[in-house]
């Protein structure tokens, strides 16, 4: 009952669609925050690994690139003082370009102009020595260049200027490449934000999907939504349902046919019991002895009807003796009929084919047909079994008034029941059709039902005629 409630709820509410993530949002949730923050994450360290080292090199750059200016500019103003150091003449006056200071010294390191500390620094000695000094005085660069003539050492220029000023230029780069991390972060978030809607989306789905199937609404189905990995586990859910489905489908119709089909040996069961209590003088023992059987053959349609329902592959379609299976029927009918003061005629033609079927599947066909006569028609039912050109035909018929339905409503399970038709005949078409056989209406006053059957092969004996 929760499962039939469950599927009639789920095909109530629509479409998937249309269905709350029933608590999901959570998991769901975190999965989105999940992938957005990995997708972050991954490029902050990609910045990182390329931009710290960047970063380096662009001050490295910078602070190189400064020392070389000051090393032009100091070669600039040895070239333009050389003759004044030479001949130790004053040096009134010469170009210091920007913020750049200036101090130039002759050969014994004595300071001859400009504005500097005292010839004993390291990079004046070694201008003097005929090389390029260079140093970090405080805040300040500083380049010294040799003053020379005719390859002679005459005296050094020092040039120096504040690192602040290649610092701002320096930040100013960081602060460019800063905005670019930052507006590849925002990207990434973008596309992380949109990656994981697209993502989150159909687990979202599946998780609906599994929690309604869980519930016992079979008839749920995932989309596809564009990812392989993510589509293929929604096939498989979607194959599951349909199985279910298909089972609880199964079920339900094992459960209808079997108290259809049980129903009339059950009657006839009580109806015996009941005779042997409204005359207790008689031996019990003889209808005891008779409600065993019809108890033991209950069960045996009870397993029949389950095996045919689950097609669990316990009934298999091999030629079957039609004579032996009507002379194990034959009793009960007889019985049942005789009760009706009515009787019944088996004939099997001469020369009729051994049919290839399930001998449970036929059993509960002719068991349909025959009750259907017994209930619903007069006279004599009569059973034949003959060939019928490419198949194995056996016809039920009695002498009733016959049949005023169409065809397509009397073997149709929604017909009205309350007759006893409908349920039954519509158990038995089934079953036919599953052993490769028809089940028709062959004529309606008095009404035949003819059972076709295939046949067996060629070489298989045919039936004697009874």
């Amino acid at each position: 009952m929760r499962v039939t409630r469950a599927v009639e709820r789920g095909h109530a509410e629509g479409p998937l669609s249309a269905v709350p993530a029933l608590g999901c949002g959570t998991e769901t949730t975190l999965v989105r925050t999940r992938i957005i923050g990995l997708a972050v994450w991954a490029s902050v360290l990609a910045i990182g690994l390329f931009g710290v080292p960047l970063g380096v090199a662009v001050f490295q750059y910078a602070m190189q690139a400064e020392r070389n200016e000051l090393q032009r500019i100091g070669n600039t103003l040895a070239m333009s003082v050389a003759a004044e150091v030479y001949d130790s003449a004053k040096i009134r006056d010469f170009d210091r370009p920007g913020a750049v200071e200036v101090a130039v010294y002759n050969d014994a390191g004595i300071q001859l102009a400009g504005m500097g500390p005292g010839g004993d620094r390291p990079e004046i000695t070694r201008a003097l020595g005929g090389g390029v000094g260079d140093a970090t005085d405080g805040g300040n660069l500083v380049v010294a260049v040799p003053v020379t003539h005719e390859d002679e050492v005459i005296g050094a220029v020092r040039v120096s200027t504040r690192r602040s000023v290649v610092l701002q230029w320096v930040a100013l780069v960081w602060g460019g490449m800063a905005a670019l991390a930052a507006l590849a972060v925002a990207a990434t978030w973008l596309v992380g934000r949109q990656q994981a809607r697209r993502l989150a989306q159909p687990l979202e789905e599946l998780a609906v999907t599994a929690r309604r199937l869980g519930e016992g609404d079979f008839s749920v189905r995932t989309r596809e939504g564009g990812i392989a990995e993510i589509d293929a586990v929604g096939a498989a859910l979607n194959g599951t349902a349909a199985r279910l489905d298909e089972l609880l489908a199964r079920e339900q119709s094992f459960s209808a046919d079997a108290s259809h089909q049980l129903r009339t040996p059950l009657a006839g069961l009580r109806l015996r019991l009941e005779a042997v209590l409204e005359q207790p003088d008689q031996d019990p023992r003889q209808a005891i002895a008779a409600s065993l059987v019809d108890a033991d053959r209950l069960e045996a349609t009870i397993d029949e009807l389950l095996a045919l329902a689950r097609d669990s592959g316990a009934v298999r379609a091999d030629p079957i003796d039609l004579g032996v299976l009507l002379d194990e029927l034959s009793p009960e009918w007889r019985g049942r009929l005789a009760l009706r003061r009515r009787g019944l005629d088996l004939h099997i033609e001469p020369g009729t084919p051994t049919a290839r079927a399930s001998a449970a599947a036929v059993r509960q066909v002719l068991a349909v047909l025959v009750d259907n006569a017994t209930a619903h028609g007069a006279g004599t039912v009569a059973v034949t079994v003959r060939d019928s050109s490419d198949a194995v035909a056996i016809d039920v018929a009695d002498e009733g008034s016959g049949v005023d339905q169409p065809e397509s409503v009397l073997f149709d399970r929604r017909a009205d029941q309350r007759d006893g038709h409908g349920i039954g005949l519509a158990l038995a078409r089934r079953l036919a059709e599953a052993e490769d056989g028809r089940l028709e209406l062959t004529r309606r006053t008095p009404p035949v039902f003819t059972l076709l059957l295939p046949p067996a092969h060629a070489e298989t004996p045919a039936l004697a005629g009874s």
